[in-house]
């Protein structure tokens, strides 16, 4: 099961890594990429500078004077694998619980021994 904090991990993670690839993005672009409220990202974001992961800088020769670039620091670079070990470590655990599900269920669809209350009666 999916806890709170292992969701807000998982974006801490999406962020690190999309920014990694391409520190110009905006706050937006990222929202839509990470799929959560621009609000939502820009909380997380300022959190991710204010711990030292991401280097906000701003873009010297840029027409959009708001414009910035987030890079990440090496402090960054490491919470973003020790995010990505543990994030890994959950969908691996949560892939075997389904796949043993899936298999019990088979199994009773092979057998036609239905688990539950008896039907019908």
């Amino acid at each position: 099961m999916t806890t709170r904090t292992d969701k807000k991990d998982e974006m801490r993670m999406r962020l690190l890594r999309l920014l990694e690839n391409d520190p110009s993005l905006s706050t937006r672009q990222l929202a839509v990429a990470v799929g959560a409220s621009h609000g939502a990202t820009y909380y997380c974001l300022k959190a991710l500078i204010e711990k030292g992961f991401i280097k906000a800088q701003n873009f010297a020769n840029s027409e959009n004077k708001a414009g910035y670039a987030y890079v990440l620091s090496a402090k960054g670079i490491r919470e973003k694998a020790d995010l990505t070990r543990r994030f890994v470590e959950i969908k691996r655990a949560e892939y075997a619980a389904l796949r043993d599900e899936i298999e019990a269920m088979e199994h009773e669809l092979a057998t036609g021994e239905m688990a539950g209350p008896a039907r019908g009666k």
